[in-house]
């Protein structure tokens, strides 16, 4: 016989009692497994477009220059820094100070002018961990001049404000061929070299995460080799011109002829979009780096008519600030 406890006239063995305590903590635990799963598991892969202008122009307020925003596990990776990134990060509600990757696609200035800008940026907020960079030549020599420029503001600062050395912080990585760029925990980050001639080292991103997959085409024209690097993506951000609309905005300038031969043949307009975004299978393209950017005559419609007849997915027209 079991040794017990007599309780109101009953005996309760100790095994029983045992076995009921231990039941009752499997059911607490059980019903905590759900929030502790929610604790663990990692956030979802963040898009944001920050500036969904094409070219050097000023534009009409809504669009500032090219800049995307990933968010992997918390972690911020910058694609392409045009003017105002900064800015746009911060009301994107990711803190200057967690910058920790950028990526630049080609050094046209609405995708790079505020490079230097954003790292100075994000250590005037606070920034104390390194900063890795990314993107073809001459990033590095674009790094150190930066520096130079801004040697006087930094060096008084670290005495005045015992700031760290901002220089030290900040790694410039140069590539000149497509493949593999980084990879970490998060994220596996390759690139593909597209054609916008007359740059030579133009490069589109695919992101892989655990949970999605986003390319961000950069500025390019029909390139074999974006449809490649996106096959079967979940997202393709990509550029897009209007061709009516490229007519309206040469009337405009007094260099329309070299202007019009140098948009046609490194930048690709709605109808081709299509048929690369169906040749790559992606499942959602998303259009931003808007040529041209501030008419406001063309409507969405119009910006996914050229589009629609070759692609079937889902078309998301870009605006800033868009978290897709």
């Amino acid at each position: 016989m079991l040794p017990g406890l007599i309780v109101g006239g009953e005996m309760i063995s100790s095994f029983r009692r045992n076995f009921l305590s231990g039941a009752a903590a499997f059911v607490a635990t059980a019903a905590l497994a759900p929030v502790r799963a929610q604790v663990t598991a990692k956030p979802k892969t963040r898009l944001v477009l920050l500036g969904t202008g094409g070219g050097p122009r000023i534009v009409a307020p809504g669009r500032s220059k090219s800049a995307n925003l990933i968010v992997a596990n918390g972690v911020p990776y910058v694609v392409d820094c045009g003017e105002g990134v900064a800015h746009q990060m911060v009301r994107a509600g990711v803190a200057l100070s967690a910058l920790r990757y950028i990526f630049i696609t080609h050094h046209h200035s609405d995708h790079n002018l505020d490079y230097g800008n954003l790292v100075y940026d994000a250590w005037a907020a606070g920034l104390r961990a390194a900063v890795e960079a990314y993107g073809p030549p001459p990033i590095k020599a674009m790094t150190e001049a930066y520096w130079q420029l801004n040697r006087f503001d930094i060096e008084t600062r670290i005495g005045d404000e015992s700031r760290p050395d901002l220089r030290k912080l900040v790694t410039a990585h140069e590539f000149n061929a497509p493949g593999l760029v980084m990879q970490n925990a998060d994220v596996k980050v390759t690139a593909a070299r597209v054609r916008h001639p007359p740059i030579v080292h133009a490069y589109a991103y695919r992101f892989d995460a655990a949970d999605r997959s986003i390319v961000i085409s950069g500025d390019t024209t029909t390139s074999p080799e974006l449809i490649a690097l996106a096959k079967d993506a979940d997202v393709l951000v990509s550029e897009v011109m209007h061709l009516g609309g490229l007519e309206a905005l040469l009337k405009k300038v007094p260099n329309a002829a070299t202007l019009r031969g140098h948009l046609l043949a490194s930048h690709i307009v709605t109808q081709d979009l299509g048929k690369l975004a169906a040749a790559a299978g992606v499942k959602t393209l998303v259009l931003t780096h808007f040529v041209p950017p501030d008419d406001n005559s063309i409507t969405d419609d119009m910006w996914t008519e050229g589009v629609r007849k070759h692609y079937k997915g889902e078309i998301i027209v870009g605006r800033d600030l868009m978290e897709i």
